[in-house]
This record gives C-alpha cells, structure tokens and sequence, in this order.
C-alpha cells in the first residue's frame, strides 16, 4: 500500500484538482467535492482527505451537493484500508466500482529518459496542442472536454512535439502543493510506439526540474499495458490504486 505519508496524498489530491480544473468545487467535512459536466472522471467525483469524514450524513451532504448542481453523484476512493468504511457504506447505497486507476509517483531526475529537444513546452494550450485530442482515434467531445479541462488551470504548462506545424505528441504538466504532475498524454495514431511520449515525459521532467521540483505523479488506468510500460521505463512506482464509485 501507499508509503507515501498523509500529507503527500492529500496534497496529491489537492494538485490533481488543480491540474483538471472543474468548473467549480466544494469542501465538505474534509472531502473534495468537484462539480463538472464534463467526461474527466477526476474533475467530477469526490475524493476524501485523510481527516475526511467517513459518516453516511456526509455522504449524504455529497450527494445533495451533486444534485443541486444537477449531476449524479460520483465518488473517486482508495483501496486503502483507511478508507474501508467508506467502501462499505457506498456498497450499501448501491455504489458499484468501476475503472481501477493506479496513482503512480517518481523522482523527476528518473524521467529524463529520452532527448525532448524537439518538444516545446509553453505557459498556454495553442490550437495545435488541442487539436491532438481531436484527431483520428480519440473521442472528439471525451478530447473537447480534457482539453477545455485542463487549459482552464492556472498551473499547467503544455507540451508539444510538432512536425510541419503539427502537435503529434504532447501532454500537459502541473505544478503544485510540492508535486509536478502529468495529465492528458497522447500520440497521434500514426506515430505510436516511435518514443515520442518518452520524449514528451522528458521535457515535461526537464520543465519540473526548472521549477525546482523533484517529484512527479501521475494516474494511469489499470488496463493501459502500454502506458505502463512506458511509465515504468521512466521510474515511476505505483503508490494506491483507487477505483470510482457511481450507482448504475
């Protein structure tokens, strides 16, 4: 289980808020509560603290908040034993698990793997960095969504590598409560399994480096065989899973 004290997860949580950037959000007796119409299942499910209270009147305050802004309510656990109690009560609510997600830390130093000389990293997403999330291969209101998601942050930065005036890697990187932090990676179909995520990855740990950070997170799905391989070739560890929690 997670090695990381406390402290380290909920600023983790906290800089994931950051990072996706709902459209709004709430605090409730020690629960991030994110309120989005969007597809980011991040940016729109509760996620409690460690001091996180895990009684059924609180759940209930949750799910009233959700309904007040006119979405279901979704919640984002861990598989923590410190969480168990949350776990049962969601299960009597009739809340069911779906999508198990690893969080997964490294040191920055250990993903600079690969030369990202050729990838550019700028303050703001231009049209070519949100173009990639709409090309062939990926679902264009799923890719409107991230995108609009993760360029309303205010500490992200975003990484291109282009050829001829075209993004054909890219990803976004965040900065925040101690941690960097990798969202929103993608390659064009056309040039899969060339190394330019690697690349992509690199500059964004050069960028974090500059910053003076030497941790980085990220959360990648349990299935994504080859996004964890690339993970790991750049050092990064599983610290937690968590899955989200919705009525069918």
């Amino acid at each position: 289980m997670s090695p990381l004290n406390p402290a380290d997860t909920d600023a983790i949580e906290r800089a994931t808020l950051a990072a996706v950037a709902p459209e709004t959000w709430d605090e409730i007796d020690g629960w991030l509560v994110p309120l989005d119409s969007g597809t980011i299942g991040r940016a729109q499910s509760a996620v409690p603290l460690w001091a996180g209270k895990p009684g059924l009147t609180t759940l209930t305050r949750i799910e009233d908040c959700y309904r007040a802004a006119g979405l279901p309510p979704k919640f984002r656990l861990s598989d923590h034993p410190h969480f168990g109690s949350i776990t049962q009560a969601l299960q009597t609510r009739g809340y069911r698990a779906t999508k198990p997600t690893l969080v997964q830390v490294a040191s920055t130093r250990s993903m600079l793997q690969a030369h990202g000389n050729r990838v550019e990293v700028e303050d703001q997403a231009d049209e070519a960095w949100s173009n990639l999330f709409l090309g062939p291969g990926f679902d264009p209101v799923d890719g409107a969504n991230r995108v609009r998601s993760l360029s309303r942050s205010s500490t992200n930065v975003y990484a291109s590598l282009r050829e001829s005036g075209q993004t054909v890697a890219g990803g976004a990187g965040s900065f925040s409560y101690g941690w960097a932090s990798v969202h929103g990676m993608r390659t064009d179909a056309a040039h899969r399994g060339t190394g330019l995520a690697a690349q992509v990855l690199a500059a964004l740990a050069s960028a974090a480096i500059d910053r003076g950070f030497d941790r980085c997170f990220l959360q990648v799905e349990a299935h994504n065989l080859s996004a964890l391989s690339l993970y790991r070739r750049a050092g990064f560890q599983t610290v937690w899973s968590y899955a989200y929690w919705a009525r069918p």
